[in-house]
């Protein structure tokens, strides 16, 4: 995008949770950005840069999908077990961890072609009751 382009600024509503917001105020202080504004810009900037990063890959891979849920969401402990049922061919283990009384962090061993592992990653982090999502991954040697 150019720098004409980017320039002609759009005004958008976004609803977010008090804490997240606070939180997010906090680190844009914090890194001294001169608005919430620009704060923002750079978050979807980054958000944009890691997707096209994250289509580019190709091939066999190996890696880690990290993820952090609400197991009080309705229906989540379900839907996640059929995920990974699902994507059998590609999870070769996983660990469960109890963080505190509702959220849960869970590791994921995965292995298999880019788009696939992609794919998985995309349904986890279209849960209701997923909190973050992270996919870190390697070329096979």
């Amino acid at each position: 995008m150019s720098a004409e382009q980017e320039e002609k600024l759009m005004r958008i509503g976004v609803s977010l949770p008090s804490n997240l917001l606070r939180r997010f105020d906090g680190i844009i202080k914090e890194r001294g950005y001169s608005s919430r504004s620009e704060g923002i810009r750079d978050a979807i900037r980054n958000y944009i840069v890691e997707y096209e990063w994250m289509s580019g890959e190709s091939g066999e891979r190996v890696g880690v999908v990290t993820f952090i849920y609400d197991h009080e969401q309705r229906g989540i402990n379900s839907e996640l077990v059929d995920l990974q049922h699902h994507f059998i061919d590609v999870i070769r283990t996983s660990l469960h961890i109890h963080l505190d009384e509702s959220n849960c962090l869970e590791v994921v061993i995965v292995g298999g072609d880019a788009k696939r592992l992609r794919e998985l990653t995309e349904k986890i982090m279209s849960l209701k009751g997923v909190k973050h999502v992270k996919l870190t991954t390697t070329q096979k040697v």
